[in-house]
């Protein structure tokens, strides 16, 4: 498994553990709330969301990642189309950012 298919499968398992915020209102509100750990925003969002989301993250001191695609992500999680995730679990998201580093 490389280390693309690895990020993937943990994103799963951060939605199936119920320790991930999808969509961009969930994900906004995760991370003014104190809750979001690590916000992925998908690498073909538009520079108006990258913008919203690198703000918000660093005004709130959250890591912030670009990977993926919108379809991609989507589907690692078992949804339509999503541009932006948070995960709240501090030791997935650990794992997530030394596999997105």
């Amino acid at each position: 498994m490389n280390k693309t298919e690895k990020i993937y499968s943990l994103l799963g398992l951060c939605k199936k553990a119920g320790k991930l915020v999808s969509g961009e209102f969930a994900t906004e509100k995760c991370i003014t709330s104190g809750n979001a750990r690590l916000v992925i925003i998908s690498e073909d969002a538009s520079d108006n969301t990258r913008k919203k989301f690198t703000d918000k993250c660093t005004y709130y001191k959250v890591p912030v990642h670009y990977f993926g695609d919108k379809e991609t992500l989507g589907h690692a999680i078992g949804k339509d189309v999503r541009t932006s995730l948070a995960v709240t679990d501090d030791g997935l998201a650990k794992t997530l950012l030394n596999n997105l580093l």
